[in-house]
């Protein structure tokens, strides 16, 4: 339950550094609407993003990963559908969001111990 409640809060501080870092990301919203974004892309992240992946493997594979990248760009720009205070101006700034969201995720993930049941 802690993990989750930390993943909540690690995909809106990562919205928030790719809003401030990459041009064509507009976040308007306070804290709480920040918390809200990031349950949001984790709900996306969680449920849509698998189903996705697993029918574009064939693209990821022959791209070596790089197809991934439009993934999350393609989740991202899903969250700005269903988010209103979340504008993305184009294809390019949601690959680049989706970029930098994973990289802050993968940084928390490297640099903090997992939890053993």
């Amino acid at each position: 339950m802690v993990r989750a409640l930390l993943q909540v809060v690690l995909n809106g501080v990562a919205l928030l550094i790719a809003a401030k870092l990459i041009p064509g990301i507009h976040f308007q919203g306070g804290l709480l609407y920040l918390l809200v974004a990031g349950l949001v892309l984790g709900l996306i992240n969680l449920l849509v993003k698998p189903i996705v992946s697993f029918f574009s493997f064939p693209l990821i594979v022959f791209t070596l990963g790089l197809f991934y990248l439009l993934i999350n760009g393609l989740m991202l720009w899903l969250a700005d559908f269903f988010l209103s205070e979340l504008q993305i101006d184009g294809c390019l700034p949601a690959i680049l969001g989706g970029f930098v969201i994973a990289l802050v995720n993968w940084l928390v993930r490297a640099f903090t111990p997992e939890e053993e049941d």
